[in-house]
C-alpha cells in the first residue's frame, strides 16, 4: 500500500518560496489502476516526482510522509531509496529521452534491468518494438520518441515493481499502442497485483484504464473515486467542466 500525506511542496528561489501544491492525502492498494487527472500545469508531474524524493532539494521541499511498504520514503537514507528506485517503484516519464543517456546503446539498459532476457524479448514485440538484438544496437537518439517512450514501458514492467507510475502515457504513443498499454495494465495490476499510478490529462484513457481517479486543481487533489462516481458526481466547477466537454465529443 501507498499511503501519501503531504502537507505542502514548495519551490523557493532567489529567497521567494511560492507553495506549488498543498494537503494531498491519498492512499493506493494493490490489485488496481488508479489515476491523477489534471490540465497543464496543475503539478501533475512534480506530484510524482516528490513521492520518491526525485525534486531537487536545492529548490523543492515537500512537507509530510510518504509511507510505501511501511516506509517513510521522505525520510529514509538514500541507498536504501535508490535500491527502492530501482527494483520496487518504477517511473515512465513523458519525455522518456531524459531518463537516457545518448551516449549508450539499450543493450546497456537491457543487461542492466535487471530483468531477464526472455522477458524482455517478450515485452519488445508486446509493444511492437524490433527484435532484441537490432534494437540493442541502437542509441536514444537513433528511434522516435514513441518508441523510447515504449523503451521505458519495457525497461519498467521487465523488473515487475511493486508500484509502476506513468507520466501521460499516451502523450507520444498511437491508439494502438494506447490500447496495448490498456491491456498490459490490468495484466500488472489484477494478475500481478500490483499498483499502477497514471497521471494525464487524457480523460478518455483515463476512464478506459482507471480503477479509481482523483482530480488536481487549485494546488490540491480531490478524493480518489471510483469511474461511475468520479463522472457522475464532479466535485468542483473545473472538473464538471472538463466532463461535460468531454461528453460532448463521446
Amino acid at each position: 500500500m501507498l499511503k501519501v500525506n503531504i502537507e505542502n511542496i514548495t519551490f523557493t528561489v532567489d529567497g521567494n518560496t511560492q507553495t506549488l501544491l498543498q494537503n494531498i492525502k491519498f492512499e493506493l492498494s494493490r490489485g488496481k489502476v488508479y489515476t491523477i487527472l489534471g490540465k497543464n500545469g496543475t503539478g501533475k508531474s512534480t506530484l510524482i516526482k516528490a513521492l520518491t524524493g526525485l525534486l531537487n532539494n536545492n529548490l523543492f521541499t515537500t512537507k509530510g510522509t510518504v509511507f510505501f511498504d511501511e516506509q517513510n520514503l521522505l525520510s529514509i537514507e538514500p541507498e536504501n531509496l535508490r535500491n527502492i528506485r530501482q527494483m520496487t517503484i518504477r517511473y515512465v516519464f513523458q519525455d522518456a529521452i531524459t531518463a537516457f543517456d545518448l551516449l549508450k546503446t539499450f543493450k546497456y539498459y537491457f543487461e542492466n534491468s535487471n530483468g531477464e532476457k526472455e522477458n524482455i524479448v517478450s515485452l519488445l514485440k508486446f509493444f511492437l518494438l524490433p527484435s532484441y538484438e537490432e534494437i540493442s544496437k541502437l542509441h536514444p537518439y537513433e528511434i522516435s520518441g514513441g518508441m523510447t517512450q515504449r523503451l521505458s514501458m519495457v525497461l519498467a514492467f521487465v523488473v515487475k515493481p511493486k508500484l509502476l507510475i506513468f507520466d501521460e502515457p499516451t502523450s507520444n504513443v498511437d491508439y494502438a499502442i494506447s490500447n496495448l498499454l490498456l491491456l498490459k495494465l490490468k495484466q500488472y495490476s489484477k494478475e500481478e497485483n500490483n499498483i499502477a499510478l497514471l497521471v494525464t490529462q487524457d480523460i478518455n484513457f483515463a476512464e478506459k484504464a482507471s480503477d479509481e481517479i482523483a482530480f488536481l486543481s487549485d494546488r490540491t487533489l480531490s478524493s480518489f473515486k471510483n469511474n461511475s462516481d468520479f463522472f457522475a458526481q464532479p466535485d468542483n466547477e473545473t472538473l464538471n467542466t472538463l466532463i461535460n466537454s468531454y461528453n460532448e465529443i463521446k
